[in-house]
């Protein structure tokens, strides 16, 4: 069976040590989903820069 991809969070939580899921993390890894970026600590796609939902984002993993 195949490993289920780790879907980021919408929104940065401000955790000092920076949980797993976290989308600047993820961004700096190179492990977000393509398409998606961060601006202002939130998850946005890549082309227009509106925000993802999470039905969206469960599409695009």
């Amino acid at each position: 069976m195949g490993k289920k991809a780790k879907l980021p969070k919408t929104e940065c939580c401000v955790s000092k040590s920076k949980c797993g899921r976290c989308p600047l993390r993820m961004l700096k890894d190179g492990d977000l989903p393509k398409g998606l970026t961060v601006k202002r600590r939130k998850l946005v796609n890549a082309k227009d820069g509106s925000p993802v939902t999470k039905k969206q984002l469960k599409k695009v993993a």
